[in-house]
């Protein structure tokens, strides 16, 4: 029996978006080694570590089977605004969850600069996928570096705006600051921590958005969570984590940090 006092710490969450990057085989080679790499992790079995892949759509079946048995999550990089019907080329929330998605990025900055889509359609989105079961992974950050609290307010302006109208349900917010994609370093860790206290206090002032998660992502890679602490609930990874070796330094680290989040609520 669980004792009503206790508190029981949140899970570090780890995801990884493969983009575009891998084609149909490459793909299973690379869920096959990582199925493998995490047997001996015992803290994504007990769910102290939350891992999720992001795969393309056609991949979603490779990566189901691969993680079949296995806490990993499966998400989709994004999901049409639309339900089923005369929607040619878009995919549905109803359908991806019907195939064991539960996860689906929404309002990434390329889908934003190369696509136009806007806050709206970004709410219009989350809408959809919370209403069949789904969580958004909802990427916010500003476009150019500046001060930290300038951007944790527009960051928290946009989390609101991405959100407006959507149900109740959980959220995993990925903060990537544009500017840091793609860059050679993340950014830099008092940027990263006052724009991540920020979001998790809009967050936590929501009564709908309870169990929601704050995560970085932009350039992320080894060492960055032992900076990062307890400003963070984890990382969103990119073509860093192509290297299943260097993955699993990262999820070697995650479980560190959860294995101390346990020690000091003990």
């Amino acid at each position: 029996m669980t004792d009503a006092n206790t508190v029981t710490p949140r899970p570090v969450t780890i995801g990884v978006s493969l983009k575009t990057y891998f084609g149909h085989g490459q793909a299973r080679e690379w869920f096959a080694a990582v199925a493998e790499s995490i047997r001996s992790m015992p803290a994504i079995a007990d769910g102290s570590v939350t891992f999720f892949v992001v795969p393309t759509y056609l991949q979603l079946h490779l990566a189901r089977d691969a993680f079949a048995g296995t806490p990993v999550r499966i998400g989709a990089q994004d999901v049409s605004q639309y339900g089923p019907g005369p929607y040619t080329g878009e995919i549905s929330a109803a359908e991806l969850a019907e195939v064991g998605v539960s996860i689906t990025e929404i309002g990434h900055a390329e889908r934003r600069r190369l696509f136009g889509e806007d806050s709206a359609l970004v709410a219009h989105k989350a809408t959809a996928a919370l209403t069949h079961g789904i969580e958004p992974l909802l990427c916010v950050g500003e476009s150019h570096r500046g001060d930290p609290q300038d951007a944790a307010a527009a960051t928290v302006a946009q989390l609101a705006a991405d959100l407006h109208g959507a149900p109740a349900g959980p959220v995993i917010v990925a903060y990537e600051p544009v500017w840091a994609i793609g860059a050679p370093e993340p950014a830099p860790a008092d940027h990263i921590v006052a724009v991540t206290r920020a979001l998790r206090a809009a967050l936590l002032a929501d009564p709908a958005r309870a169990g929601s998660a704050v995560i970085y992502g932009g350039s992320a890679g080894p060492g960055l969570l032992a900076s990062l602490g307890d400003a963070v609930d984890g990382l969103f990874l990119g073509r860093f984590a192509h290297d299943v070796t260097d993955l699993a330094t990262v999820l070697t680290e995650a479980s560190a940090l959860a294995l101390s989040r346990e020690g000091s609520l003990s």
